[in-house]
């Protein structure tokens, strides 16, 4: 079917482009290992051959590569529309929150474009509209996190967006991206997409933002780019909740920076580094919290440069909640401060700091902890829940 072919071309695309990296790798490797068996007296002989041998398997990749291309737009024409099922939706997720800054450069049909989604189909202006108009204004935009999408709101039978509709009229609608990409880069677009939808409204708007984990990051980087941008849609914005999100890192991806590090010390281990640095932009955005271009532009994502971020509030005139998890049953400094939720801290989650200028300053009243609940359980925990219920009532 047509969408499968789609996947297969993508996917024999990826391959390929793994194998590329791989065989950079291992010729990386073959270069390294007869200089350190010459100072150890030693010779292989095998050097002068390897860069003819490794462009002859390039060369191999490319024409297997265009064969496979070839064979699947000849059965293209026969195929029809197919529909995505939850297992294919998780995996797309997954490969764009790895690869996925690597499949839009490439162009790989698997790179995942921003939309906003019900039911894990697509709206156009119009449908977004309808939603709109029938809501009475009330529209709660659900923005999932790193390796996720939309659809996956739903755990366990429970589903914030849809309970809100239930309980307070709020219409959900689940914005879907590629979270490979820079949070900036997705935060910008976020933006003109929130610009252009809500041209579509004929009544004042009650707008409200629920993000999870990476999607608070994007929108609070959503809400940077509309004030530079000097869009509308923020005048609509009442309130924004967090759920588990890094606002200044998460300790998983300091702990790979430091990886790369420890890789890169030597020569003979220095081409294995480049298996942790396959991680996309998305990731490498955690470390710190990264929202703007000027946390990573002009720098290396994979040094180890420390935080270099510019200082980012909260938006004014937006009531914003935190929402933290711990997955300790009580109070300690290695389930609050090491642990976390699993991937992120409660310092982090609350938007604490050090230094005063990146502190976000939650009130004491917008901020909740739950305890033994892991970064992905906030997505299904009744107590998240009625904290966020509680929070958006008018």
């Amino acid at each position: 079917m047509q969408q499968r072919l789609t996947d297969l071309s993508g996917l024999s695309s990826l391959t390929i482009d793994a194998a590329h990296g791989i065989t950079g790798i291992v010729e990386s490797l073959h270069q390294t290992i007869p200089t350190f068996q010459g100072i150890w007296g030693e010779q292989d002989g095998t050097s002068g051959v390897s860069s003819t041998v490794y462009r002859g398997v390039r060369g191999l990749f490319e024409m297997m590569e265009g064969g496979i291309h070839e064979s699947i737009e000849r059965f293209r024409p026969l195929h029809g529309s197919h529909d995505s099922s939850p297992g294919r939706e998780a995996a797309l997720a997954i490969i764009n929150g790895v690869f996925g800054d690597h499949l839009v450069k490439r162009s790989n049909p698997l790179a995942i474009p921003m939309s906003f989604r019900r039911d894990g189909k697509p709206m156009d202006k119009e449908s977004f509209g309808e939603v709109i108009n029938q809501s009475n204004g009330k529209i709660a935009i659900m923005v999932h996190g790193a390796c996720m999408n939309d659809i996956q709101w739903t755990r366990n039978g429970q589903n914030h967006g849809a309970a809100l509709a239930v309980d307070l009229g709020f219409e959900p609608i689940y914005l879907h991206y590629n979270s490979g990409l820079h949070v900036s880069e997705n935060g910008r677009e976020f933006s003109d997409l929130l610009e252009t939808m809500i041209g579509q409204s004929t009544q004042p708007l009650n707008m409200v933002i629920v993000g999870h984990s990476m999607g608070g990051l994007v929108s609070r980087s959503a809400c940077h780019y509309a004030s530079a941008s000097e869009h509308t849609w923020t005048k609509h914005l009442k309130k924004m909740v967090f759920l588990g999100t890094p606002h200044h890192g998460a300790h998983l991806e300091k702990a790979g920076n430091w990886i790369d590090t420890v890789l890169d010390a030597t020569p003979l281990s220095a081409p294995l580094s480049r298996l942790g640095k396959i991680r996309s932009s998305g990731v490498t955005d955690l470390r710190f919290g990264n929202v703007v271009d000027e946390d990573w532009q002009g720098r290396c994502r994979f040094e180890p440069s420390g935080d270099n971020r510019v200082s980012v509030p909260l938006p004014e005139g937006v009531e914003c909640y935190a929402i933290a998890a711990t997955r300790g049953k009580k109070a300690s400094v290695v389930s609050d401060s090491v642990v976390g939720d699993g991937l992120v801290v409660i310092d982090s989650a609350m938007g604490r700091h050090k230094k005063e200028e990146f502190n976000l300053s939650f009130p004491l009243a917008h901020q909740w902890i739950g305890r033994n609940i892991n970064h992905f359980s906030l997505l299904e925990d009744i107590g998240v829940y009625q904290a966020i219920k509680g929070w958006l009532k008018d």
